[in-house]
């Protein structure tokens, strides 16, 4: 009989749910002007969030309204006093069996801070608690429109404040349920009391948990919560420590206890099971450790070599350079030993072609051995090219100025050495010229200088032009001085020089002056005055005069006609000179191809090619038959037609 019994209660039961069931569900499609029906809230995507916090959230929380009639305040802690909010499980007992389930348990759970992400609306707020429905249920006041009201004030309330009539729970409003459920809450553990004092107020702590959570899944996420207080397992002597700083106080914590505790503790230690990993990457870290040094040696080991072959290396580079610059020297050498070489074979075939043609001319006696130039010497001592030379033929003396700045003067006649050298000016040594006892040096530093010959000492120095000082002559007491565009006249006065007159209208560098038979010649670049081009020399018949062209022009001096024009050298004619006999004129050429030739003014033929310069030949002098001829190798070399002193060199 018993066990009809249950099962015709346990019928009954379902029955009655089924029929509440579906009152519920007419109830829910029309509820009443006195408590109207809680419209269906959005549910969120997510179960929970982090909220921003800013400086002024420690203390207070601001929410916005969420409907045009909410007027509450913030939603603190769940109280029957002010506006906190707490929601819990749905039951559907009779009233007098609900009455007897609250519990302690239940009691503390009111306690359990609750503080809502945004104020919710009004209508989800029990009219008699006025606070957000907890635990929602459906009671037979308000008539065809039911209220709802929380289970615990619908249990503890006798009459409804609306219409003042008895109290009594039908069914529990799941639909209003499951909104609250889906309403945003912060998590407990970042909450606090708040700062007011009074008791079950909560305010959201900017220092505990970031995260707003649904209030459906607040169990979840408090398990799991890193800000969840903890005990340390290791020893109980240890603060609280938060869930997410726990693991990091175990690395750090000696575990204290007896062995009883020990084992117990063994059952719930994560680093037990990590013991023999920890031993066993020990292990492996100090093997790394001792392949890592061994690595370093080895690699200081190889930086070393690496060091030795880069030194060895550098050496071979340095020695390679040194070979290729001697290669490169030795080539060039070659290389202009193989010019010389030509440029002799093309002399020496003038001079075949010049011989033959005197043979078909049937003049061959011209070609005496007695006539014949040879190099008897070589004065070495200047430390440049030289420009200038001049002899004074009484004393046997020749003069040579070069680009050291200085004039040596050189015995000609017995100890063939250089007697001394004269120094006074401050620029190149370009042109010499001797009148009397006195010597006459024309300079780059614009200056012309008296020197007295019998003591070699200077005795005056003049600022002749604005310019270079590029030629002297002397005829008649006067000097004359050539330089850029201009051509002074200077009365010599003892040791003085007085500017008699400058004589103007050349476009260019005064390069050759020649004063003869009451006549001055000057021959300039591109310019011809009195018939006169470059360098020049004047014989008893002829003006001749060499060119930028590699020419010799011949013009007859009386008549001003160019008669001939020599040809043979390859480069610039830079001197001239002349040495005349009672048988016959010869004119020596010097020329930038290093050459010196000699010419016939009989038949205006090259009688011989003189070649022993490595350098342009810049300056010519003759005296009693010989010819010295100045280069820019910075030697003076002597020739002569007769075996005066045998070959020799004549150094400083």
């Amino acid at each position: 009989q018993t066990y009809l019994l249950v099962c015709l209660l346990q019928k009954f039961s379902l029955f009655s749910y089924f029929i509440l069931f579906c009152m519920q569900m007419k109830m829910e499609a029309s509820f009443g002007s006195t408590f109207p029906a809680v419209p269906q809230v959005a549910k969120a995507e997510t179960n929970y969030k982090q909220h921003r916090r800013t400086p002024s959230s420690s203390s207070t929380l601001t929410y916005s309204a969420r409907d045009d009639d909410d007027g509450m305040l913030p939603i603190s802690t769940p109280r029957r006093s002010d506006s906190a909010i707490s929601v819990r499980s749905l039951h559907s007992e009779s009233n007098m069996s609900l009455r007897s389930t609250f519990s302690l348990h239940e009691e503390e759970e009111d306690t359990e801070p609750q503080v809502f992400a945004e104020q919710p609306s009004v209508k989800l707020c029990c009219q008699l608690c006025c606070s957000v429905f907890k635990d929602p249920v459906i009671t037979t006041c308000g008539g065809s429109q039911p209220h709802t009201f929380c289970r615990r004030c619908a249990l503890t309330s006798e009459k409804c404040p609306v219409d003042n009539s008895k109290l009594t729970v039908v069914v529990n409003n799941i639909a209003v349920a499951e909104q609250i459920g889906e309403l945003f809450i912060h998590c407990k553990y970042g909450c606090r009391p708040a700062a007011s004092g009074k008791p079950g107020a909560f305010e959201v702590d900017p220092l505990g948990c970031p995260f707003t959570i649904k209030l459906s899944t607040r169990k979840d996420h408090e398990v799991s919560c890193d800000y969840r207080p903890v005990r340390c397992p290791n020893n109980p002597n240890c603060p609280p420590l938060l869930t997410m700083n726990l693991e990091a106080h175990l690395k750090d914590c000696t575990f204290i206890g007896n062995q009883d505790t020990y084992e117990t503790h063994l059952e719930v230690c994560k680093f037990e099971g990590l013991k023999e990993f920890l031993q066993q990457t020990d292990d492996r870290f100090h093997e790394m450790q001792v392949t890592l040094a061994q690595k370093d040696q080895d690699i200081s080991f190889l930086r070393s070599m690496l060091g030795k072959l880069s030194e060895k290396l550098d050496q071979l580079e340095k020695n390679l350079e040194l070979k290729f610059d001697v290669l490169d020297e030795n080539q060039s050498k070659l290389s202009e030993d193989l010019m010389e070489f030509r440029r002799d074979a093309s002399m020496l075939n003038d001079e075949l072609s010049h011989i033959n043609a005197r043979l078909n001319m049937g003049i061959l006696g011209s070609y005496d051995p007695q006539q014949i130039f040879k190099c008897k010497g070589t004065f070495v001592g200047h430390q440049g090219p030289v420009w200038c030379l001049c002899v004074y033929s009484t004393g046997d003396l020749l003069f040579s100025g070069s680009s050291d700045k200085s004039i040596k003067v050189w015995d000609t006649c017995t100890t063939y050495k250089c007697q001394k050298t004269l120094e006074g000016h401050d620029g190149i040594v370009l042109a010499l010229c001797i009148q009397g006892n006195k010597l006459y040096s024309g300079s780059a530093d614009c200056t012309i200088i008296v020197w007295d010959i019998q003591t070699l000492q200077k005795v005056n120095t003049i600022r002749a032009h604005d310019n270079p000082v590029c030629t002297l002559v002397s005829s008649h007491n006067m000097l004359f001085s050539g330089s850029l565009k201009a051509i002074k006249v200077w009365d010599i006065v003892g040791t003085e020089l007085k500017l008699k007159k400058e004589l103007t209208g050349l476009n260019h560098w005064v390069r050759a002056l020649v004063a003869s038979q009451n006549h001055l010649y000057s021959g300039s670049y591109q310019t011809i005055k009195d018939i006169i081009e470059y360098s020049i020399a004047v014989t008893n018949h002829h003006i001749v005069c060499g060119t930028y062209e590699n020419l010799i022009h011949v013009w007859d001096i009386e008549s001003k006609e160019q008669v001939r024009t020599l040809t043979g050298h390859v480069g610039t004619v830079y001197a001239l000179a002349v040495i005349s006999t009672p048988d016959q004129t010869k004119v020596f050429s010097a020329s930038y191809d290093r050459s010196l030739r000699v010419w016939s003014m009989d038949n205006m033929i090259c009688t011989q090619t003189l070649l022993r310069h490595q350098g342009s030949v810049t300056a010519l002098a003759v005296s009693r038959g010989r010819l010295f001829s100045g280069a820019v190798d910075s030697t003076v070399k002597v020739r002569d037609s007769h075996n005066e002193f045998g070959d020799a060199a004549f150094k400083l």
